[in-house]
């Protein structure tokens, strides 16, 4: 019985200690952005490059809810001059599966001029398109643009990384999957303060700007 209780108060305790962990880090990373972050168009500074993050397309090359909210927003500053041109970084690991064109497709069809439009094929996750904005597209003045729930994590990786990009807030929705993007997103910290912590380097260098 005695064993038993100890395992219980053992196991209650590492539960409470990841909890804390958990919320701290997402506190500490948050805290660390929040200047850096606008949620106001009229309060955002222009920047040369409004940089679009991946995110899931389908199989017919729609985008989904929350990659539409984040290109939607991008052309919107477009539009007001507060960003002058596009990188677009995400997933085109394959021939099958294509975020990047997916979104420059997008944007030609609202009048978007191709030459306004630089892609970045190998932006294969948060930590990659930092590091590749930075390092290989050689990106100094940018905005990023992503979800509220994205952006503290993908300003601190930037930051780290040397890059002093500003970070404004896609359209706020209210998707579906809100509670498992939040957990999701809270175990990714970890990963971002790994990465940063070994100095990773992203899957791809290479400079492919077609």
């Amino acid at each position: 019985m005695k064993f038993l209780k100890r395992l219980i108060l053992g196991f209650t305790l590492f539960v409470v200690l990841s909890i804390l962990i958990i919320f701290g880090l997402e506190a500490y990373i948050k805290k660390e952005t929040s200047n850096l972050i606008y949620s106001e168009i009229t309060e955002l500074p222009e920047a040369k490059t409004g940089i679009i993050l991946g995110a899931s397309v389908h199989a017919d090359g729609k985008l989904s809810p929350i990659l539409k909210d984040r290109v939607e927003t991008a052309y919107k500053l477009y539009k007001l001059n507060k960003i002058e041109k596009f990188l677009i970084s995400g997933d085109h690991k394959t021939n099958d599966y294509d975020e990047v064109n997916a979104i420059k497709n997008y944007l030609l069809k609202k009048g978007v001029p191709s030459r306004a439009i630089t892609l970045d094929h190998s932006g294969f996750d948060t930590y990659d398109s930092m590091y590749r904005a930075r390092i290989v597209f050689n990106t100094e003045d940018a905005t990023v643009i992503t979800q509220k729930f994205h952006l503290p994590r993908s300003i601190y990786i930037a930051k780290k990384l040397g890059a002093n990009y500003k970070g404004f807030e896609a359209t706020p929705v209210a998707y579906t999957s809100s509670e498992t993007i939040k957990r999701r997103e809270q175990l990714a910290n970890f990963k971002a303060i790994w990465e940063l912590l070994i100095k990773q380097k992203p899957t791809s260098l290479e400079n492919r700007y077609e």
